[in-house]
């Protein structure tokens, strides 16, 4: 319900992952910024949603009886946002990843983000071959396992007992690089270009995602309701 014709196909796509509103320039600009993964349904799109769930269902307590109903309504809720917005490579990685970490926690059994990633390569790969061939399916991964096995190292280089703005511009900073790392051969592979200013834009369009997702989704509720905002 916005006003300009771009920024409701924007929401569209962040939200659901429909871009056929966009304009090509602006996906162009996208892509040659090094954004472009913000428009594409992924890990940062689900772990925002799991956020808003976990947070409504914070009311429930911290009792073993809770902590099952809240990740059962967590994983319910986000494989129902997995297929309605088309169960992309992407996404479903994404799915999986939120499946095994909360049986895990469910079983007490603490899991490393390496070992979350193999596993549910390992499922994808089982109940999907072809999505090995999926440029999405590709670069989903070549970024988780940039996080996986370069951002903790880069992050840690960060002096101890030193926090504030500065600190995290760094850690925001290391998993940009950490991505760009994994990710950047790829991108080239296969659309020829590299994003020379990725870090300056992920550094801005990051936190402004985490943003603007939760507040179109309140937006588009409350235009539901008749309450336009």
């Amino acid at each position: 319900p916005f006003r300009s014709a771009v920024t409701n196909s924007i929401i569209s796509a962040l939200i659901t992952g429909e871009r056929s509103g966009i304009p090509s320039e602006t996906i162009a600009s996208f892509r040659e910024s090094g954004a472009s993964h913000i428009l594409a349904l992924s890990g940062l799109h689900l772990g925002i949603i799991y956020g808003i769930i976990s947070r409504l269902l914070s009311f429930l307590g911290h009792s073993p009886g809770a902590d099952k109903t809240r990740a059962l309504l967590i994983i319910a809720s986000c494989g129902i946002y997995t297929m309605a917005t088309g169960a992309g490579a992407s996404i479903t990685r994404a799915f999986l990843f939120i499946l095994i970490r909360e049986v895990s926690r469910l079983g007490n059994r603490h899991t490393s983000t390496a070992q979350v990633l193999m596993s549910a390569l390992l499922i994808q790969l089982l109940i999907s071959p072809e999505s090995a061939r999926d440029i999405g399916f590709q670069l989903s991964y070549s970024a988780l396992a940039g996080i996986a096995f370069i951002f903790p190292w880069l992050k840690n280089l960060w002096p101890d007992g030193k926090g504030g703005l500065m600190k995290w511009m760094w850690v925001t900073a290391s998993m940009s690089v950490s991505c760009q790392i994994t990710t950047g051969p790829l991108a080239y592979f296969y659309f020829g270009t590299f994003p020379q200013h990725f870090l300056l834009t992920n550094l801005i369009a990051m936190p402004l995602t985490g943003l603007i997702i939760p507040s179109g989704l309140l937006t588009l509720a409350l235009d539901s309701a008749g309450i336009c905002p």
